[in-house]
Order: C-alpha cells, then sequence, then structure tokens
C-alpha cells in the first residue's frame, strides 16, 4: 500500500484570476523575444527535447559546468535522491518549506537552526547537509561570503554538504557566491525572467552526479526553447531589467520603512490571514507567512512602478483601519 507524505507547503502566485499579483517574486518585466521563443517551441514540440548542447552552452556562459534541471524543484530531489538517505539534514527556521519536505519524503533527521551562519556552524557534524536559501525567503536577506565563512569552515572540516540556494541572487546589488568542494548551488531562471511557468534551472556542483539521477527531457521543448533564446541573449535582459527593480525597490524601502537585499520584502501586520483577506478585497494579492512560521507576516514583491504604487496605498489604508 502507498501512504501519502503528511507534509505540505503553500507556495506564493495567484489561483484565481483578476488580482494584482504581489506573493510570487518575479521580474515583472518579460523578455521581449518571448513571443517568438513561444513560436519555436510549437516548432519543436513534434519530437524529444534532448538539450546537451544547450546545457554545454550555458555552462560556457556561466562560467562553470551547469546541470540544466527543471527549476531548483528538480534539484532538490535530485538532491533527495543522492545525498539525504541517513544523513542528519541541518534546516534554518523561517525559510523556503520544499527544504523539510523533501527531507522529510526522504526520511531524515531534521534539525531546525537559527538563519545565522556562524550559529548553524556549530550545528554541524560530520557528514551532515546544510540547506542555506541566499538571499534567504521570505525575509530577503543576503550573506556575503565573509559573512558565510564560518559555516563555509565547518562544512569543509566535517566534510559535510552545503547547499546553497541562490534562487533570487540575481536580484541582489553586486552579488558574491562562495566557491567550494562541498558545495552544490541552485539557481533558477523563473524568479529573474519573470517565467514561472517555465521550469528551468541549473545546478552548479557535482555535475555528473546529477546528471546521472535526473530525468530525462524534464525541461520539455518550451524550456528548450527558453535556453536556446537566453544562451542568444546572454542576460542582456537582466541588464536591461535589474536597475528598474532596484530602483523601485529603493522607493519602496523609504515609503513602506522596510529593507531587503532581494525583490521582495516581509512587513509585520498582525494577524497576516487577516490582512491578506483585506488586501484581496482590494485587488491585490500578497503571501500570507505563516507556513515559514510567521504568522504576523506578509511578503510582497517589487513590480512595476504603478502597481507599487497601488500597493503602498492599500498597505497603508489597511493599516490604518
Amino acid at each position: 500500500m502507498l501512504e501519502p507524505v503528511r507534509f505540505s507547503t503553500y507556495h506564493g502566485g495567484a489561483r484565481e484570476e483578476g488580482l494584482l499579483d504581489f506573493s510570487a517574486s518575479l521580474n515583472p518585466y518579460p523578455p521581449e523575444w518571448l513571443g517568438e521563443m513561444f513560436e519555436r517551441a510549437k516548432e519543436i514540440s513534434s519530437r524529444y527535447p534532448y538539450y546537451e548542447r544547450l546545457e554545454e552552452e550555458l555552462s560556457e556562459l556561466i562560467g562553470d559546468e551547469v546541470t540544466v534541471t527543471a527549476g531548483i524543484t528538480e534539484a532538490l530531489y535530485l538532491i533527495g535522491i543522492l545525498a539525504l538517505r541517513r544523513r542528519r539534514v541541518i534546516i534554518p527556521e523561517h525559510t523556503y518549506g520544499e527544504y523539510e519536505r523533501v527531507a522529510r519524503i526522504f526520511g531524515e533527521n531534521i534539525v531546525k537552526g537559527p538563519n545565522e551562519p556562524e550559529k548553524l556552524a556549530e550545528m554541524v557534524e560530520r557528514n551532515s547537509v546544510v540547506f542555506f536559501c541566499n538571499p534567504n525567503n521570505p525575509d530577503g536577506k543576503f550573506c556575503r561570503v565573509k559573512e558565510l565563512k564560518p559555516l563555509l569552515d565547518a562544512v569543509e572540516d566535517g566534510k559535510a554538504l552545503l547547499v546553497l540556494d541562490e534562487a533570487f541572487i540575481d536580484f541582489v546589488k553586486k552579488s558574491e557566491s562562495p566557491d567550494g568542494e562541498n558545495i552544490v548551488k541552485l539557481r533558477t531562471f523563473t524568479k529573474s525572467y519573470g517565467l514561472p511557468g517555465i521550469r528551468v534551472g541549473y545546478v552548479i556542483g557535482f555535475p555528473e552526479a546529477f546528471k546521472s539521477v535526473r530525468m530525462p527531457w524534464s525541461i520539455g521543448s518550451t524550456g528548450v526553447a527558453f535556453l536556446e533564446f537566453l544562451l542568444e541573449d546572454g542576460f542582456e535582459h537582466l541588464r536591461k531589467t535589474m536597475p528598474l527593480i532596484w530602483r523601485e525597490k529603493e522607493r519602496m524601502e523609504r515609503a513602506l520603512g522596510v529593507k531587503s537585499d532581494a525583490n521582495f520584502f516581509i512587513k509585520r501586520v498582525g494577524k497576516a490571514g487577516k490582512f491578506v483577506k483585506a488586501m484581496k478585497e482590494r485587488g491585490i494579492l500578497v503571501r500570507d507567512c505563516t507556513s515559514f512560521g510567521l504568522p504576523e507576516f506578509i511578503r510582497f514583491s517589487v513590480r512595476k512602478p504603478d502597481e507599487n504604487e497601488r500597493l503602498i496605498r492599500a498597505l497603508k489604508e489597511v493599516e490604518v483601519r
């Protein structure tokens, strides 16, 4: 008999039409070549989507050998297959819930700790696995290599594995990322290109291991078409749009008294569920952070200027009631 795993995670993203969605933290500016990309996807949908050549070209563009996956989500499940069995799993509190879900699916010993590299380092044991989201979801805090050093040293000394989730690193000004033999880095294009329905991400580290267990054809024809256009684009879309997002982020920080290194914020509002409902009545969707263990907080992203202005007004209206 098959029994379900008794654990679920709520994610952002609108489930009903007609709402201005601030719950999903995405680039609000779509690529100019989006229409052409979908036409290309239609052209190649009648054959199996092999993408090894594109993976090699992406490795050259990134500057590291990468393993293409169906977003970070597939990568997490591959880590479960490769690394989580019979190992101690260390997960910070108030972070992305899929780490715990994957660890529970693979039945391992889960230990929760503070979301501070120095304190997490004290919990590292030999052959343990540490998950760390940088910048963190939901609070947007980014730790630079100097801040990560105690954790990096502990992982190296203990022959442990650090899974570094860098899903939102493209939104960080002057970002930096550590290197090391015991580090797996997870990245995705879902956020930075504003295309959550196109499941394309990649892993840096242990390429032979990840390629040995990933699903064949996992990204589909649309993912292959996306990679083709991405490689031609050479990240020019990010160079054009990130300054627009950073400018709006700074404006929202001043207007709302919030702070983040990423493209989203959290804000204490009291009862988050009630607050989310009040915002939906104004046609705006924000994220209830209860699933992160923060029932008094909401999370909202940075969108285009007119949309952000509408959010700012609504937040202030709900606050005074």
